[in-house]
């Protein structure tokens, strides 16, 4: 058996979406996230199984607000956002061509719909006079350690001149030009999986992959109202970080041999409809691999609550932030910091410098306070 379909147990893995694919990129370093997504296994599951379910999700009203928002950008054949694109991107008036990419003559699947964006913006790429102009709805697909994702981005706009660019629709406000930079830095996670997406599909097609924009267009409500703006919102740097952690996936397998014989993560459920594994017994599994805690967590990973618990149980620096952990270099808990600083534990091999660097900052609080 696979060692990851074992990992996973006797139940189906849990397809990963866009904002799972992102999130890997918001914590590259932990190997707990990185077994559970490659193995697909559902951590919304196990965490709620564990009696630490992460309230993810938007409230109804934000959806709804979300809803009419994108439906205003899109009315009419995207012409509001046409308006946006020709000033932002110098989309010339006469390239403006609309195409719905939801449905496929009535057939929903997948499948269907993937080979037929594949169709249409190779057909784009190859710069016909009637390739279209905006693709909404389309369908990519993104191999995860294996295992294929469907993504399907806002709008993949098509610029004469031979450049495509990923659309993200967002409800967060700009206000005088600012939005709030962690909602941000999340849609441009999230973009940068779909640019991924798309460059591998031109690349399939025998197109290059480079037509496909870094620069992602960010439209959003201006001062709280309804009129959206558009700004471009530069996606490398996540990109850098998406592939070199998909990249870590694919060999994820040098994690999983070093993990307990028999270590599985079963979640099977009973007659019921409730996960037959004892609590007790999943969540020692789940300690089994090493994670990462960052409170960043807290905004993109379903295990942050069990996460933030048992680093919070043995007093792990990963609790005041990555920086704060990564300038302690090897200190491990805040006891061992504290120690430290006071003088109280002589410092280990390697930690002379970050024990002199403690003791002058416990002086100098020492001093003004």
């Amino acid at each position: 058996m696979d060692p990851l379909d074992r990992l996973r147990g006797p139940v189906p893995p849990r397809p990963h979406d866009a904002r799972a694919i992102a999130a890997l990129a918001a914590n590259p370093g932990c190997a707990r996230r990185a077994v559970l997504d490659a193995a697909g296994i559902d951590k919304d599951a196990t965490a709620t199984h564990l009696g630490f379910p992460a309230p993810f999700g938007q409230s109804p009203f934000a959806i709804t607000r979300g809803n009419v928002f994108e439906s205003l950008v899109k009315e009419s054949g995207c012409a509001e956002l046409l308006r946006l694109l020709r000033e932002l991107l110098g989309l010339p008036v006469e390239q403006a061509a609309y195409a719905d990419l939801g449905d496929v003559g009535g057939n929903p699947s997948a499948h269907v719909r993937h080979s037929h964006t594949r169709g249409l913006l190779d057909r784009a790429a190859r710069d016909r006079d009637d390739a279209g102009t905006l693709f909404d709805h389309p369908l990519l697909r993104l191999e995860i350690a294996g295992q294929s994702a469907y993504l399907e981005p806002d709008v993949v706009a098509f610029q004469l001149g031979g450049r495509f660019h990923i659309v993200e629709i967002k409800s967060f406000a700009v206000v005088d030009g600012q939005a709030e930079p962690d909602k941000v830095a999340a849609a441009a996670r999230q973009a940068a999986v779909y640019v991924l997406a798309l460059r591998n599909m031109m690349e399939d097609l025998g197109h290059d992959p480079g037509r496909v924009s870094h620069d992602v267009v960010l439209v959003c409500p201006e001062n709280f109202a309804n009129r959206p703006t558009a700004t471009l919102v530069d996606v490398r740097r996540q990109l850098a970080v998406l592939r070199r952690q998909l990249a870590r996936m694919t060999r994820v397998g040098t994690i999983v041999d070093a993990l307990p014989p028999g270590l599985t993560f079963d979640l099977a459920r009973d007659a019921d409809g409730v996960p037959a594994r004892p609590v007790e017994e999943l969540r020692e599994a789940v300690r089994g691999v090493e994670a990462r805690y960052a409170p960043d967590c807290l905004s993109t990973c379903d295990l942050c609550f069990f996460c933030r618990d048992e680093a919070a149980a043995g007093e792990s620096t990963d609790l005041l932030g990555r920086q704060v952990r990564d300038a302690l270099g090897g200190v491990a808990t805040v006891s061992e910091a504290l120690g430290l600083a006071d003088g109280t534990l002589i410092p280990g091999e390697g930690q002379e410098e970050i024990a002199r660097l403690l003791r002058l900052a416990d002086r100098i609080y020492a001093e003004v306070s």
